[in-house]
């Protein structure tokens, strides 16, 4: 894995846009949906104190299947029997109680199938947040550095790359096919029910990407907004932000969900922005979520006294 190292600094975190920013930039929404934000609130600044490493890209494919032979670890779709979800030309959301997007759980689908094809360089999806740990931690012990999820402090800082606005690129959503993989004219015909939240332009994939595809950022991070959400070490907290100290929060002691971040190659681009929070489960596999790792920087040793 590449790692990119990102300076200790200040930044804006969360805080909800003017609604009427919102209903402008996203005239196809429904207002409710802006003023559902509340764990986007208030707006605060966030002191992060120390550098650190993060990783360039989204771990892979590749990556994560060399630490499954390597390790020995299986992941959750496999142990609990349950599988995971994943694409289905066939499958009809409008025909099930949920209307989810996706096929599952079925056994057929995992990390290894998500229902469409992909390469090694293709960002790992249908991992929990439990798997995610289970890679920081064989890391940490393999090669003696400590890996771990990002906070999502870190994780947003990282992604803003020293600006305020909607997207690190700026507030025009359709500058996202640009720049990040997500739902777009590439995808929209799977989804009909769905299309008319498709950004006008194509990004030219219609699943997930070989990671790097786009531009990076400030910092030269890669995919942080698009191609797969990714899994955060915070659990997640509606009022959290009211409470949450100046400096390296760490986010709420106990939840009974994760956050997860970033959008992913399905989502819809007001929920691809820099500041929007999601959850799910730690034991939750989709096909659109993944990780990124943060690979710590250890502290200069103090200087030995001079011999006498």
């Amino acid at each position: 894995m590449v790692f990119v190292q990102v300076p200790a600094g200040r930044f804006w975190m969360g805080g909800v846009p003017p609604l009427e920013m919102l209903a402008q930039t996203y005239p196809q929404l429904e207002k409710k949906r802006f003023t559902d934000l509340i764990d986007e609130a208030p707006g605060h600044e966030v002191h992060i104190r120390r550098a650190f490493y993060l990783g360039q890209h989204e771990v892979t494919v590749g990556q994560f299947q060399r630490f499954v032979e390597a390790s020995g670890y299986q992941p959750e779709s496999e142990t609990d029997g349950t599988g995971g979800y994943g694409y289905n030309p066939q499958y009809d959301p409008a025909t099930t109680q949920r209307g989810d997007a996706f096929e599952g759980r079925l056994l057929r689908y995992s990390w290894r199938n998500p229902g469409f094809a992909q390469g090694p360089e293709h960002p790992v999806v249908n991992i929990t947040w439990n798997d995610a740990q289970a890679l920081a931690h064989w890391l940490s012990r393999t090669e003696g550095h400590r890996y771990r999820l990002p906070t999502e402090a870190e994780w947003e800082y990282a992604c803003r790359a020293g600006t305020r606005t909607l997207y690190p690129h700026g507030d025009d959503p359709q500058g996202l096919v640009r720049v990040a993989n997500t739902f777009d004219q590439a995808a929209a015909p799977l989804w009909p029910r769905w299309r008319q939240h498709a950004l006008a332009g194509s990004d030219g994939h219609a699943f997930t990407a070989p990671v790097g595809s786009y531009a990076p950022n400030t910092f030269g991070l890669h995919d942080m907004l698009g191609n797969a959400w990714e899994w955060v070490a915070d659990w997640h907290d509606d009022h959290y932000y009211a409470a949450s100290p100046g400096a390296d929060p760490q986010g709420p002691a106990e939840g009974g969900v994760r956050v997860r971040r970033g959008g992913s190659w399905h989502t819809w681009s007001f929920y691809a922005r820099c500041g929007f929070r999601n959850w799910n489960t730690p034991q939750t596999r989709y096909p659109l979520v993944g990780m990124r790792l943060v690979r710590e920087i250890a502290p200069l040793a103090a200087p030995r006294p001079p011999s006498p």
